[in-house]
């Protein structure tokens, strides 16, 4: 490819639209353009780097026994309705009509349409295990599309289905699936952890997500400093911590004038903030909820969906509060009305004696409130968020906390679609069982950016050779200098015909412009041909990566010695 030819309109300044280091660069690169909110046009240099993942995608996927088919993208309202989720998956799914106004959905995932499509074919043990994928287009709305993208509403995804006899054909059709994730990315250039998760709006249980490590990473991991438990901190699994035996002392109601934050409250009651229970409150399909953690925890928005059963959930007004016997700033547990609200305690609150919590009403809080004595929630559970240095679940050890771009998860989905969906085989005896299933999703085009955001320095993109959209540019210094452009195209076309993926750039621009474009769009190798280098009879090669210059003897095989070194790269 000519660099006069290619189309990848480069930007000197960063779009004010731009939030992380992938975005930014993307846009500058001329990777992408923006069409809408959360949507984007991929233009040459990302089609070609997605293209590689897809194809490393699809290598490991039919080694791992994977057959590739493709469903539709519209899917209709009726194996939704069937499955039961048509009403719960929540404002992020994309719904329309065609005109017999009949109902449909772009689909944010593929569970009901495959398992419908299996359940058609299947009838015998003896077609099972079967596993498919398919890479295709995906459509949530998303409530705040944002990171270009990391959190988009129209993304490339590869979707993997499979459906076996049992849960022992489960876990092996798991482990397979798992281990060729780990090839993908390795192949890929990620450094990356596999870390326990939640099965969100997909269901079923035991799942994994495929974190890749990086600052700009919207998830956080928590990891044990001593032993191998690593887990999303949506999902990390925290034991309650016992606070030291007290007698309960009689409740005092006390003033505490303009003190809404549990900071403020513990200040002005001199109290220890480990000595206070703080609210949250939130609505959703099952009412008003309202959860009560320790003061120095946070609340686990996904532990509050599982544990009562909410679809999602969104923060309760002030006119909500009061209508339930309560007001913003001054929530307790203490004296609520269970007709009005559901209380959801976290498990250490249920441990604690004599603490402090709002008394539901303006300017006023309770001290010496007790579990037991003075209330009882409708549910207990592990519902905070996990901090660093919390006691691992598994061994003790401190917790260790990080960053993490989400580029895949794995999900164990037993029954939970075959069963609403009746995809049933007959077994040896000729009796009717339910397959049981599984399904794994790896984000196509959040790899792409992951990857970016791993891998770039203030000059640009760096990009592993695997997934480069080129792997080397040959840059004539001096366009009208004839016998360095002569080389240069003589390079250019050796390793063309040698099979590396090679750009020239044969641009009437001056050389800093050129050196600035190949380090902005990360081209893993520059080869520089000038006057001086070839009086000298040399060709210089620099990395991108590390900055290494490498000098090679003009006569010597040039595409031999290009190969050695992608091969490190």
């Amino acid at each position: 490819m000519r660099c006069s030819k290619l189309y990848a309109p480069t930007l000197r300044e960063v779009p004010a639209e731009a939030e992380v280091i992938s975005q930014k660069l993307m846009l500058r690169a001329g990777f992408m353009r923006k069409s809408a909110a959360g949507m984007y046009t991929y233009l040459p240099l990302a089609w070609r780097v997605l293209k590689k993942i897809e194809n490393i995608v699809r290598e490991e996927m039919d080694r791992a026994g994977s057959q590739e088919l493709l469903m539709p993208i519209v899917q209709p309202a009726e194996i939704w309705q069937e499955s039961g989720r048509w009403s719960v998956y929540g404002a992020e799914m994309f719904r329309l009509k065609d005109r017999h106004n009949r109902e449909f959905c772009l689909g944010p995932t593929h569970e009901e349409l495959v398992t419908t499509l299996i359940r058609g074919d299947v009838r015998s043990y003896r077609q099972l295990p079967l596993s498919v994928y398919q890479i295709q287009n995906k459509y949530r709305d998303e409530r705040r599309p944002r990171f270009g993208l990391m959190r988009g509403r129209e993304f490339i995804m590869k979707d993997a289905y499979s459906f076996d006899r049992d849960e022992e054909g489960l876990e092996a059709s798991y482990q397979a699936m798992y281990k060729a994730y780990e090839k993908i990315f390795t192949r890929c250039g990620l450094s990356f952890k596999p870390v326990e998760a939640d099965s969100g709006a997909i269901g079923g249980s035991g799942s994994h997500e495929f974190m890749a490590l990086a600052e700009s990473g919207e998830a956080e991991i928590a990891s044990c400093s001593a032993c191998a438990y690593a887990a999303d901190i949506e999902k990390a699994e925290l034991h309650p911590i016992e606070a030291p035996f007290e007698e309960p002392l009689a409740v005092e109601k006390v003033l505490t004038p303009d003190c809404k934050t549990i900071q403020a409250v513990c200040e002005y009651l001199h109290l220890p903030v480990e000595k206070s229970v703080k609210a949250v409150a939130f609505k959703c399909d099952k009412g008003l909820v309202l959860c009560f953690v320790r003061g120095d925890h946070e609340v686990n928005e996904i532990k509050i969906c599982n544990t009562v059963g909410a679809s999602e959930l969104e923060m309760a007004d002030e006119e909500q509060l009061l209508a339930a016997g309560t007001c913003g700033g001054y929530m307790g547990p203490k004296g609520l009305d269970s007709d009005k609200v559901i209380v959801v305690c976290d498990a250490t609150v249920m441990k604690m004696h004599n603490f402090c919590c709002g008394a539901n009403e303006a300017g006023y809080h309770f001290l010496n409130v007790n579990p037991g004595r003075d209330f009882t929630p409708a549910y207990v559970a592990d519902i905070r968020l996990m901090a660093a240095g919390d006691p691992c679940p598994h061994c003790g050890a401190p917790i260790i906390k990080a960053r993490g771009i989400e580029v895949g998860q794995v999900f164990k989905l037993h029954t939970k679609y075959s069963k609403a969906l009746h995809a049933a085989y007959l077994d040896e005896a000729g009796k009717e069982q339910l397959m049981v299933m599984g399904c794994y999703g790896i984000g196509v085009s959040r790899t792409m950016a992951a990857a970016i955001e791993q891998n770039n320095d203030k000059d640009g993109m760096i990009w592993p050779a695997a997934i480069a959209p080129y792997h080397v540019i040959v840059v004539p210094v001096n366009s009208k200098d004839a016998p360095s452009l002569a080389k240069a195209e003589e390079i250019y076309a050796q390793l063309c015909r040698a099979g590396i993926e090679t750009v020239i750039d044969d641009r009437n621009e001056r050389p800093g412009v050129k050196f600035k474009d190949a380090d902005l769009i990360g081209y893993p190798l520059r080869i520089t041909v000038g006057p001086k280098t070839l009086a000298a009879g040399q060709i210089e090669v620099r990395e991108r990566k590390s900055g290494a210059v490498h000098f090679v003897p003009a006569e010597e095989d040039l595409a031999a010695a290009v190969k050695e070194l992608l091969k490190t790269l």
